[in-house]
């Protein structure tokens, strides 16, 4: 082995066995070599056998595999730090002591930092075992990201390749005191004080995996922890990065992810004094870091939350959660080309949050459109030569509903709408005048508008989708009529002189459509000849 391996792979362990076989072999198989690879290992304290399992490896692999055995800390934080300070690599590499790496994980990730002279080198990590990863980041390798951007923020982890000149340079180490987060301002601050930081999207370099019995730490905190932990971490940030867009940009990651996961389902199986004591807790960060652009950039659910969080409005908080997990999102108020999502508080002067707390500001409400939209009843209206489409359709909307309407549309929806259920059309895309008759009338639980649509059908061979179309704060949402086991009328003949089959129902994907075609070229056959003839017996 070389005087200097590399890269140093640190492993915090505690009770990690069987996962911990897989991570050890996953590193000792690297292809780049034992001569140039060192692993630090951490037992903290551990009561399986994970302790026995480390000697073992390092038995096998001397010179490559340290141990180090400790006294139990409560978190990753102080067996990381006592693998840095025996670390001897040119770089240093963490790994979750139940995850593991690709074979030539190691080997990519050093010569990328090597051929672009990266600080902190990001390879492609995936989830295993039903564990969520998000993959915007690895689309494409990159030598060079921001920590401002839209993504990175999203990937604090330390499971990174970190240029361990840079470490000691700025003296970087994890706070000991956080159960859970303490890899966050370790990552942030390297990633601010590096000269370049490198993203390896080719190649899956890490494994991620979700315990099957859930123990992993972060699960098991709880939320007072928690919050204490994201507060911890925001203010070593603001710290480092001064108010404005970048901080804007790292802070928003914390407001949508640690600081709204309090807000959650399990908010209200708190008792009142722990919900109080949270939402003083999330007051307090918005106070600080929550600037004007950044509220407005965050979706109306969270926004909603944090700001009843602020105002101390307990009541009004939980009943939101409860609402929504029991009846879904809830109606948007269409008010002069605005829309307000009608949670409790809105307009309500005991609470006093002011409607821009409540308004869509530019976001796609897609998946609440398309969620909220539902059939009630459809039939036919036929009078002589004449066939109308009646719908009665639930949409999420109050207030000024004219731009609510149905349409019969040609051509299929684009993939893009499949996993939604709707799209939001483009901006500029124009529609033809809707024909029909429609009317409005608010359900009586006031969670929606009932639309009542009737339609005429055209005597033409056509295959149309049945489609709402609603305008929300500028934006026009496509929303595919699914029939969810309501009855569907049985087909209909009209027309005296030149008769036309008109037919609703439902396609593979579960939308519904009316299909028209002229009677008397219908498929071939000894049954069809016999309809049509009994069809012209009937005229004589």
């Amino acid at each position: 082995m070389s005087s200097v391996p590399d890269v140093s792979v640190v492993v915090a362990v505690y009770n990690t066995m069987p996962y911990l076989t897989d991570c050890l072999n996953s590193l000792v198989g690297q292809t780049i070599g034992l001569d140039r690879l060192e692993v630090v290992a951490v037992d903290d304290g551990s009561t399986d056998d994970s302790g026995a399992e480390l000697d073992r490896f390092a038995a096998r692999y001397p010179g490559t595999v340290k141990v180090i055995h400790q006294e139990n800390s409560g978190g990753p934080a102080a067996p990381s730090n006592r693998a840095l300070d025996v670390a001897t690599g040119r770089y240093v590499y963490f790994i979750g002591s139940d995850d593991h790496l690709g074979e030539e994980a190691l080997a990519r990730m050093v010569g990328y930092a090597d051929e672009h002279e990266s600080d902190v080198v990001i390879g492609k990590m995936v989830g295993t075992n039903g564990r969520y990863v998000r993959q915007s980041l690895y689309l494409k390798n990159d030598p060079d990201v921001s920590l401002y951007g839209k993504e990175l923020p999203f990937a604090l982890a330390n499971t990174k390749l970190f240029r361990r000149e840079l470490v000691e340079k700025h003296g970087l180490r994890f706070p000991e005191d956080m159960p859970v987060g303490s890899d966050q301002p370790f990552t942030i601050e390297a990633c601010v004080r590096s000269r370049r930081i490198s993203v390896l999207g080719d190649y899956t370099c890490y494994y991620a995996v979700k315990r099957g019995d859930a123990s992993n730490i972060t699960y098991r905190a709880d939320h007072l922890a928690r919050l204490r932990c994201v507060a911890a971490v925001m203010e070593h940030t603001a710290a480092l990065i001064e108010p404005g867009p970048d901080r804007d940009a790292v802070f928003k990651r914390h407001f949508t992810w640690e600081i709204s996961k309090l807000v959650q389902d399990d908010f209200t199986r708190l008792d009142r004094v722990t919900q109080s004591a949270v939402c003083e807790g999330v007051g307090r960060l918005v106070d600080a870091y929550l600037s004007d652009a950044l509220r407005d950039s965050l979706g109306v659910k969270r926004r909603v939350r944090l700001l009843l969080a602020q105002r101390g409005a307990v009541t009004e908080l939980e009943r939101a959660i409860r609402e929504e997990g029991a009846r879904g999102a809830p109606p948007f108020l269409l008010d002069k080309g605005r829309a307000f999502a009608r949670y409790p508080g809105l307009r309500d002067l005991g609470v006093a949050l002011p409607d821009r707390a409540f308004e869509v500001l530019g976001e796609a409400v897609t998946g609440r459109m398309s969620a909220g939209t539902r059939l009630v009843s459809a039939h036919w209206e036929q009078n002589s030569d004449a066939m109308t489409f009646v719908l009665v359709a639930r949409v999420p909307v109050v207030g000024e509903r004219s731009g609510v309407v149905a349409r019969l549309a040609r051509g299929a929806m684009p993939d893009t709408a499949d996993k939604p259920g709707a799209r939001r059309l483009p901006a500029g895309h124009e529609l033809p005048a809707p024909v029909g008759e429609f009317a409005y009338e608010e359900a009586p639980d006031g969670s929606s508008t009932i639309l009542t649509a009737r339609i005429p059908v055209d005597r033409a061979r056509s295959k149309r989708g049945v489609r709402v179309y609603a305008d929300v704060a500028g934006s026009t949402y496509e929303i595919p009529i699914r029939s969810k086991g309501v009855p569907l009328p049985l087909a209909r003949r009209w027309g005296q002189d030149d008769p036309y089959r008109a037919s609703a129902r439902t396609n593979p994907k579960g939308r519904l459509v009316v299909a028209t075609a002229p009677l008397w070229e219908a498929p071939s056959g000894p049954g069809a000849r016999l309809r049509r003839l009994l069809s012209r017996l009937k005229r004589k």
